[in-house]
């Protein structure tokens, strides 16, 4: 297993010799929830009127960002080597910027154009979209390709391979179901509180995969937190439930719950197999 050696925390427990497959869970399992607030937060500063940024489109955007989080860890699911491309540590470079920037200068100068109708949440988009379909998709797919053709693929059969993907095209599908066919417009009425679930749930299912790769396993074919949001959809778009936004609620806690209560118990597993203690470089006692 290689990971790419710029990351300071990689070093950092290299340098204590207290790297473990837990620190990888942690990492890359907090990254993929973390993608959610990125997009979120950022494009938040655009606003949602004229020069801002519509609800649907930044839906959309998060699912690219989220597919292309996945990318690198279905990669390392078939080649056994895990490449992060630069594309990920260049936005949040980017994004720390443009933080720094507005506190300084105020959100109102994202509103102006930067050319005629041209603005600056159009560069944004343009920047993820080209990032990903790019650097991202066409990386992963070259180093799949590559493995295939030294014959060191984990998985041979094309079922297998693209197996991670089934749980998080259906979670898009289901969410995608519910935004279009919401009665009272769902997306419009709580977009944040769908972003966050929709992030939370895709983090479980990435955490989930990451798991699989740690321990060399197969992945499963479907996530059990699929069968109950299946029914919420339902109950969502056929009219069932009067109360669409204390549905979105109810299920965003739950999603929420279920997840940290899998990350949890997770760790505590992991911490035990390898006898160490999850935020300390202490060994447990032997006594």
């Amino acid at each position: 297993m290689r990971e790419p050696p710029y990351g300071v925390d990689g070093k950092q427990a290299r340098r204590t010799n207290s790297s473990t497959p837990l620190g990888e869970l942690f990492d890359h399992g907090l990254d993929s929830w973390a993608c959610v607030f990125f997009v979120a937060t950022v494009y938040s500063i655009f606003g949602r009127g004229p020069s801002g940024v519509g609800v649907a489109t930044l839906y959309y955007i998060l699912w690219v960002v989220l597919f292309s989080f996945i990318l690198s860890h279905w990669e390392k699911y078939n080649t056994g080597i895990l490449f992060l491309p630069w594309g990920y540590d260049i936005s949040q470079v980017t994004i720390s910027i443009v933080y720094i920037f507005t506190a300084m200068v105020g959100v109102e100068t994202w509103y102006e154009p930067i050319w005629w109708n041209f603005h600056y949440r159009d560069l944004f988009t343009f920047m993820i979209l080209g990032c990903s379909f790019t650097v991202t998709l066409p990386m992963s797919l070259y180093n799949v390709f590559k493995a295939s053709r030294n014959n060191t693929l984990k998985h041979s059969s094309m079922y297998e391979a693209f197996l991670p993907f089934l749980s998080p095209v259906l979670l898009c599908l289901l969410s995608s179901v519910w935004v279009i066919f919401s009665p009272s417009g769902i997306l419009q009425q709580q977009p944040r509180v769908f972003y966050l679930m929709v992030g939370t749930a895709f983090a479980n299912v990435t955490c989930k995969l990451i798991v699989c790769q740690m321990s060399n396993t197969r992945c499963q074919p479907l996530s059990w937190l699929l069968v109950p949001m299946a029914t919420v959809v339902l109950l969502a778009v056929t009219g069932l439930v009067a109360n669409e936004t204390l549905l979105i609620y109810v299920w965003t806690a739950i999603v929420i719950l279920t997840h940290i209560h899998y990350g949890v118990s997770v760790v505590n597993q992991l911490s035990d197999h390898f006898n160490i203690f999850a935020f300390s470089l202490m060994k447990p006692s032997t006594d």
